[in-house]
């Protein structure tokens, strides 16, 4: 009779709606230049952040990442607190100008030595990291001689990558090359939102973005050479993710269409097809960048996987003439205190299965998700953030539906492990599981830690 029921539960747990597959990588994230602090000890040079963040007006409220989570001294209490969660993986990214003060050259060896010590104690608690390579922090130093748009950002580059790559990988196995290229450079070098704070015509900035496609390329040549065994590596896109406004043939086509006309077309195609297609012609009014021979070698190598931050979408339908058409969300669409951020969960379910049917991807990785709140304070050692938390179970539920139709999504990362410097919003902005109080920094497990703890036990929603 035991054996009887445990086979039943068996086969309801392999067919329950709430169930991810046996395997499914659950973890948290995280970015150098936001948690570490420590911007200009031990060797450091200082990053584009460092210096923008100076700059007033930058950064609201005068904000900086001088000391931010002060994780780089605490790193060890912080992975204690995710083991003591059940988080089984942390991605993490590695600050080049801790590696490299000049961006190219001479190593700094205490920075070398600073991530051993960060890795070897998130192993030593039984989590994985996930580490990114380039998490927006170019070396200032590079900035200074002309930044992404010259193609000197991806030659040093490739020294970087090989530096990390040597050094780390007899215990990293999962890589992923930059994150976010199109925000990180249509926001520095095109509206100056961002750190550096540049203002460039249109095809200065899409230059920029080829050099960083050359350093995505430089990553997995970095990792196929000097990974070793089991090494595998992708790139984070934070692409477009059309959502059909009803799920009939003619939005669905819609959507597609719309995918893979929009600003995706920069990255993924590409990456994936080996050039700039016709896509990228009329996304970009015929412009072309400088290629040189081999870059398209270098850029289109094979990945194992595509990482995918989603934390919305745009909704679209079949429009005149068949072609897609953007239905705007109205003033009242629900969003995070991030006003950009349209709480749209469908996206969790579109997203992998337009890059899989547009762009043939094999594997994606949802490597953030979440929203972004000014929460309030703990009050007697809570923080009841009922609003991230549904919203994180009805993304969950919309990537489960997805993986039930088929869509390959190996791994969910929710973004983040803690509240951090959220860049131009500085530290008002909270995205954290964990409630950081920036003056003390004493931690406090939100609601949505909890539940999230207990979704990664289960392998399954609750």
């Amino acid at each position: 009779m035991k054996d009887s029921k445990e086979k039943m539960t068996a086969r309801a747990a392999a067919v329950s709606p709430s169930a991810f597959p046996s395997g499914f990588v659950w973890g948290v994230a995280a970015a150098a230049a936001q948690v570490e602090g420590a911007a200009e000890e031990e060797g450091k040079g200082l990053s584009i952040w460092d210096v923008f963040a100076k700059r007033p007006g930058a950064v609201h409220n005068g904000d900086t990442p001088a000391v931010a989570c002060d994780h780089y001294h605490r790193f060890r209490q912080d992975f204690d607190l995710m083991a003591a969660f059940g988080m089984k993986n942390y991605r993490l990214s590695i600050a080049w100008p801790r590696i490299m003060p000049d961006g190219v050259g001479s190593v700094n060896r205490r920075g070398l030595d600073f991530y051993h010590r960060l890795i070897d104690a998130v192993l030593e608690r039984g989590i994985t990291p996930w580490v990114t390579m380039f998490h927006w922090d170019l070396p200032q130093a590079l900035e200074a001689r002309g930044g992404w748009p010259m193609r000197l950002v991806a030659d040093t580059f490739a020294d970087y990558a090989d530096e990390i790559v040597k050094a780390y990988g007899d215990r990293v196995k999962h890589w992923i090359t930059l994150n976010e290229i199109e925000v990180f450079l249509d926001n520095g070098y095109g509206s100056g939102r961002h750190a550096p704070g540049r203002k460039e015509p249109a095809g200065v900035v899409n230059q920029a973005f080829h050099h960083a496609l050359l350093c995505h390329g430089h990553g997995v040549r970095a990792v196929r050479q000097h990974g070793g065994a089991g090494a595998r590596v992708g790139l984070t896109d934070n692409s477009t993710v059309a959502i059909p406004l009803a799920e009939t043939p003619e939005d669905i086509a819609a959507a597609k269409r719309h995918f893979v006309g929009s600003k995706n077309c920069r990255i993924l195609e590409p990456i994936y097809r080996g050039g700039y297609g016709p896509d990228y012609l009329a996304f970009t009014s015929g412009w072309l960048p400088q290629i040189a021979p081999g870059d398209f070698e270098l850029i289109a190598q094979p990945t194992d996987f595509l990482g995918m931050n989603i934390y919305s979408g745009t909704c679209v339908r079949q429009g005149p003439g068949g072609k897609p058409q953007v239905v705007p969300y109205p003033g009242h669409y629900p969003t995070a205190d991030s006003p950009w951020l349209r709480l749209n969960p469908r996206g969790l379910y579109w997203g992998p299965r337009e890059a899989a049917e547009v762009y043939g991807v094999k594997e994606v990785v949802i490597t953030e998700n979440g929203a972004g709140y000014d929460d309030a304070p703990p009050v007697d050692g809570e923080v009841l953030d009922l609003h991230r938390l549904d919203y994180l179970r009805a993304c969950l539920r919309e990537l489960r539906r997805g993986i039930a139709d088929g869509n390959r999504v190996s791994g969910y990362f929710a973004w983040s492990f803690m509240d951090n410097f959220e860049w131009a919003d500085g530290y008002d902005r909270r995205f954290g599981l964990v409630y950081n109080d920036f003056k003390t920094q004493v931690r406090t497990p939100k609601a949505s830690a909890h539940w999230y703890s207990r979704v990664i036990r289960g392998n399954a929603l609750v």
